[in-house]
């Protein structure tokens, strides 16, 4: 089969992967310790593990897991921490054993934390001490058995730690809770005393439930199996085409590794290739991101068009002008021009867009790292990837015309965990329907136009208007309401909500802050409006077209 967006690939790139001669991310993992003992694999708050210490760290977790908690494969493990050493260790730990981990946000609220461990039927939870407090209200309503908890310098020498606590006490961070909880180090301490037997594992295995939003408000467990993740994992590894070599690379990861796209793309791609991953766990206030640009020679960034943005405008980072950079990479949200204008001014290097959604683990797309760059484009398909344009009855439609993204590869999942019915929906004849409305070029190139779903996309995070408006509407004040994105130079959009009170008394201020007690910082309206009432369909749906073009209206007066 030939495609038009071949002629953009490189002679050297392969239009094909084979992961034949891998069974698991595990077995992946295993290969690049034995490869890469004594090179750097992670560092984080000044600590550097090289790949045998990390690899020494992900035994006796395993071990502790299986033999002291009883996980067994299939058991689902939610893992709820920020970029910390802990996550890898964790991450990797279960694949050992054959346990799914369940990625969480740890700034989740507790109603947002609380659906995904339902869902997920997880029994062992991992976070870190400041955070354990979070479960204190739904861990009845679950199926949790063990709380794992940990703290931000457990890798660190003593003394440091004593410092990471204190400046997290001085921050406001308390770890008092009323939960037992077993600590990470006492865990590493027993699992050092007996070996995990590692689970047999397949290509058809699922490899983790990665959570996305879901059109009736409630986030969806995407299943994705070692098969997506290892070809996702190829797939990017032969996009770098020769310009990346292996365990020489460092690898700067400032984007929170629970999200797909740093995950798979940072954390597995690249450390499967050996290269040495710098962990950031708090990139914001953006100067603890630039200062990892004097202290290491990144020459590999991921992130979103706001952190790239924020880099520009860090004196710091200014000041250091870093020329190491081989490549930088933007998923998530649209880039901006201005944006990667200025990077390149600074860096002399260009930002590579593309593009990916949690159901294909994530990319699927992306402009070539050698050949024509297009501006506003999400580059072409992947190797073993093929997309097509179609419009609703799922006739192709000619290069020019807009209609739905639809995608067939190996990185796309098996379905929705307990969700056959959205899992039709999604996934028909093979094809994964992404709901983005896109125009393709003579030359293959792919130009997202639209969403045809109402999902926004604030800072590269998706945010799904039906769950804001659930909580909005769940106030005793509030008769509807209903979100839109809007403009935002920062974060690309950001969320306005449209109220209609049912009292009088109701007050901005209010809806503050219930929103800030039921909604993690990023799902947050920023702006408010209170209206008499909602334009709507003849079904009685909330038009949100009408509410964002009441948005742009001029106001009278």
């Amino acid at each position: 089969m030939t495609h038009s967006w071949y002629n953009q690939y490189s002679k050297t790139m392969s239009r094909e992967i084979d992961i034949s001669a891998t069974s698991s991310l595990f077995a992946a993992f295993e290969r690049a310790v034995e490869k890469f003992k004594e090179n750097p694999a992670v560092s984080c708050l000044g600590c550097t593990l090289t790949y045998d210490e990390l690899a020494d760290y992900v035994d006796a977790f395993a071990s502790f897991l299986q033999h002291s908690l009883g996980l067994k494969k299939g058991d689902r493990f939610a893992i709820m921490l920020p970029n910390i050493t802990q996550f890898p260790v964790a991450l990797f730990a279960a694949q050992k054993i054959g346990v799914i981990p369940v990625l969480t946000n740890p700034l989740y609220t507790p109603r947002e934390i609380l659906h995904q461990i339902k869902d997920s039927g997880s029994r062992v939870i991992m976070t870190v001490n400041s955070f354990v407090q979070k479960l204190e209200t739904i861990i009845d309503q679950t199926s949790i058995e063990h709380i794992v908890s940990t703290g931000f310098g457990d890798h660190l020498p003593r003394w440091k730690d004593l410092i990471v606590k204190t400046a997290l006490r001085f921050q406001g961070y308390s770890s008092k809770t009323k939960l037992g909880f077993i600590q990470y180090k006492h865990a590493l301490t027993i699992g050092a005393h007996k070996r995990a037997v590692a689970a047999d594992l397949t290509h058809d295995d699922l490899c983790l439930l990665q959570y996305t939003g879901g059109t009736t408000g409630l986030s969806r467990g995407a299943m994705l199996t070692q098969k997506n993740i290892l070809a996702n994992m190829a797939q990017t590894s032969i996009w770098t085409d020769g310009e990346l070599i292996a365990g020489k690379e460092v690898v700067l990861t400032a984007l929170p590794v629970f999200h797909i796209f740093s995950l798979t793309v940072n954390l597995l791609t690249f450390i499967s290739m050996g290269q040495h991953m710098i962990l950031v766990p708090k990139p914001v206030p953006i100067k603890n991101t630039a200062k990892m640009f004097k202290k290491y020679d990144i020459t590999v960034i991921t992130g979103v068009t706001t952190l790239y943005n924020a880099l520009n405008n860090s004196p710091d980072f200014q000041k250091m002008a870093p020329k190491t950079i081989k490549f930088a990479v933007e998923g998530g949200m649209a880039m901006q021009e201005r944006v990667n204008q200025a990077w390149k001014a600074i860096t002399h290097n260009t930002i590579i867009e593309g593009y990916g959604l949690t159901e294909a683990s994530p990319v699927t797309h992306c402009n070539p790292l050698k050949g024509v760059i297009k501006s506003g484009s999400i580059g072409i398909p992947y190797p073993s990837t093929e997309a097509k344009i179609v419009n609703p009855d799922g006739v192709e439609l000619p290069h020019g015309e807009v209609g739905e993204l639809i995608i067939r590869g190996p990185q796309v999942m098996s379905g929705y965990w307990n969700q056959p019915e959205e899992t039709k929906e999604t996934l028909r004849d093979g094809w994964l329907w992404t709901g983005d409305m896109t125009k393709r070029d003579e030359d293959g190139y792919f130009f997202i136009m639209d969403r045809k779903k109402d999902m926004i996309l604030v800072s590269g995070f998706n945010v799904f208007p039906n769950e804001i408006d659930m909580i909005l509407t769940s106030h005793p004040k509030v008769k509807e309401a209903a979100v839109v994105g809007i403009p935002d130079s920062c974060c690309g959009e950001t969320i306005k909500a449209y109220v209609v009170p049912s009292d009088s008394s109701l007050t901005i201020e209010e809806l503050k802050r219930f929103c800030h007690d039921q909604l993690t910082g990023y799902k947050r309206p920023r702006f408010y409006e209170f209206i008499e009432s909602l334009p709507k369909s003849t079904v009685g749906k909330p038009l949100r077209r009408k509410l964002r073009e009441l948005h742009l209206a001029p106001r009278q007066d």
